[in-house]
This record gives structure tokens, C-alpha cells and sequence, in this order.
């Protein structure tokens, strides 16, 4: 016997430990669900087929921002703030995984020294594992086991502006883009599908001599929201400006943070999108089997370089190649 499998828990150790909001029990089972190990994954599935009664009921919130918005000192500025009112919360924090080696950063700990002694907190960086857009695969499960430990708010931060944004938005209750002043023309360098996904903006680092420019680019910004219809919950986007090291601007920001769920909740918007995000989850999960399931068929990798050369060559079109792999798969 393995020593993995000598010291794998059962489900009821995982489950008593969880519930019992042990951050040791929650860690390991975090891992669990991140196993290519076959046993791991039928193990994991049944734990939060157990302990789904126990979630769903934290705010989820979307943080992302442009490089150097200060993202994760951002995270332990508010966290800290949001866990001195007794309330307890958890940050995934999606790591970048290298393309070419495999590695990633999972530096959030250091970044966020307080947060992480924080007995009411609890930071797990993940690697995004290629997954498109920089999304961890298994983000959604972890955020339901944080939620059946006992955590009320949880934080995913994403690796930065792009397409792991529109996953991250189908998993989230808020989603929060965190945005500088000064940086020349503001509104130049975000993509306006970002900005119609937030639910939010905060313009960070306003203190010092940046403090006149970030009024200024929250005007520019609140103008530019007006543009754009309400969500399709009926709300309009807010703008404020704050700043991590004095604290200042921190508090509206939860604020508009609670507004907004209330907001959607007292309309039905917010129990119908969750909904809707357990379908599109599950829809996920046939692709992403699918298309494993696919590329390790034993037919398709004896043909498949075969058929990538002759497309490279010009002897053949995609969507023919495309067509004699899948006839390949599906008469396995």
C-alpha cells in the first residue's frame, strides 16, 4: 500500500474535520480535489455530494485588476477589515502557471503576511493548471469546501485582466475590478467587456500625491459606466476609490459590496444566477472530460500527429481532419 493511500482520510474524517471549521482538514481536502488520482476524485466527489446542505451560504466575490493595481494588498487591507467584524473569510487566489514548465508563482501567502496569520482567515493560492483563461479547475470546489468550514466570505482573485474573467464570473455573486489613476489615458487600457461585467470599480491607491488623480479617474469612470445598461439584475455599477495603506475608502467598498447582494436578493436575481452557475458548471465539466477523455483515446494519439501534419502540409482542411479524428473517437 502507498503511503498516500496509508495516509489518505476517510470521508468521514474529512467531513467531521470540515464541519468543525478545521483549516488543517480543509487544506488537505482542497488537495483531494485537485488529484489526477482516480480514487482521489471518486473521494473528493462524494465529500461535497455530502456536504453540499453546508454551502452556499457565503458572498462570493470576483477581485482582478491591471498588473500592479496592488491586488493582493488590496485583498489584506479589506480581509482584514471585513474579518475584525467577526466574520470569517477565505481567498482563493489563482496562481499563473508557467506554459512551459509547469510551475507557478503561489506566492500569495508571503504577499499577504497578516491575512494569512488571521485566525479568522484562510489563503490558498492555486495554480492555474492551463486551464483557459488562468482558472484553476477545481476553484468551484474548493469555494464550496471553504464554505461548509464556515467561511462567510470568500475572495477569488484572478491572475489579471483576460478571459479567466468570464469564467470567474460564472462562479461569483460580485465581481470587483480594481483599476489606477495616472496610468495615461484610464479608459484605454481595459477592454469594455471587463467593464460591463463589473459589478463594481475601485481605483486603488488613493493617498499621497495620487489622491487628486484618482478623483479625477473616478468621474471619468462613473461617466463611462452610464453608458452602459444595468446589470441584468437591475444594478448599476458603483465607482470608489480607496487606498490600501490608510484604509481610507475601504469600508464603502464593502458597502457597495452588501448593497448589491441585498439588492439581488430581495429581486430573485441572486438564487436564479446561482442556479444558473451550477448548470453551466456541470456543462463545464462535460467538456472539460470530454475533451480528456478525447486526447488520451489510444486511437486518436496513434493518428493524431498523422493528421496535424498532413493539415500543416496543406494535403488537408481542419474541419476534415477535425471530422476523421471525432469519427475516430466516436467509433472506438
Amino acid at each position: 500500500m502507498s503511503l498516500k493511500r496509508k495516509n489518505r482520510l476517510s470521508i468521514d474524517s474529512f467531513y467531521d474535520g470540515i464541519l468543525s471549521g478545521d483549516k488543517v482538514i480543509l487544506s488537505r481536502a482542497i488537495t483531494l480535489t485537485e488529484s489526477t488520482l482516480l480514487e482521489d476524485q471518486i473521494l473528493s466527489t462524494t465529500l461535497i455530494d455530502k456536504l453540499l446542505p453546508h454551502t452556499g451560504n457565503s458572498i462570493r466575490v470576483g477581485i482582478t485588476g491591471v498588473p500592479g493595481v496592488g491586488k493582493s494588498t488590496f485583498i489584506e487591507a479589506l480581509g482584514e477589515k471585513i474579518t475584525a467584524t467577526h466574520k470569517k473569510l477565505a481567498v482563493l487566489a489563482i496562481d499563473p502557471t508557467s506554459q512551459r514548465s509547469g510551475g507557478s508563482i503561489l506566492g500569495d501567502k508571503t504577499r499577504m503576511e497578516l491575512l494569512s496569520s488571521n485566525p479568522n482567515a484562510y489563503i490558498r493560492p492555486t495554480a492555474s493548471q492551463n486551464t483557459l483563461g488562468g482558472v484553476a479547475n477545481k476553484t468551484r470546489e474548493a469555494m464550496l469546501l471553504c464554505e461548509a468550514t464556515g467561511y462567510e466570505v470568500i475572495f477569488i482573485e484572478t491572475v489579471g485582466v483576460g478571459q479567466s474573467e468570464v469564467a470567474v464570473k460564472g462562479m461569483i455573486d460580485f465581481f470587483l475590478l480594481l483599476m489606477l489613476a495616472g496610468a495615461g489615458d484610464e479608459l484605454q487600457g481595459i477592454k469594455k467587456g471587463i467593464m460591463e461585467m463589473a459589478d463594481g470599480i475601485a481605483i486603488t491607491k488613493a493617498d499621497g500625491d495620487n489622491l487628486a488623480p484618482t478623483k479625477r479617474a473616478k468621474v471619468e469612470y462613473s461617466n463611462a459606466l452610464h453608458l452602459f445598461p444595468p446589470s441584468e439584475a437591475g444594478w448599476y455599477p458603483e465607482v470608489h476609490t480607496c487606498s490600501s495603506i490608510t484604509g481610507e475608502g475601504l469600508e464603502n467598498i464593502w458597502n457597495m459590496i452588501e448593497k448589491q447582494i441585498a439588492h439581488t436578493k430581495e429581486n430573485g436575481y441572486f438564487k436564479s444566477y446561482r442556479e444558473s452557475q451550477n448548470t453551466l458548471w456541470m456543462e463545464s465539466i462535460i467538456l472539460d472530460q470530454l475533451t480528456s477523455n478525447f486526447y488520451s483515446n489510444k486511437e486518436i494519439k496513434n493518428s493524431i500527429d498523422k493528421i496535424k501534419s498532413k493539415i500543416q502540409n496543406g494535403e488537408m482542411s481542419p474541419k476534415n481532419g477535425a471530422n476523421i479524428l471525432l469519427q475516430t473517437y466516436l467509433n472506438k
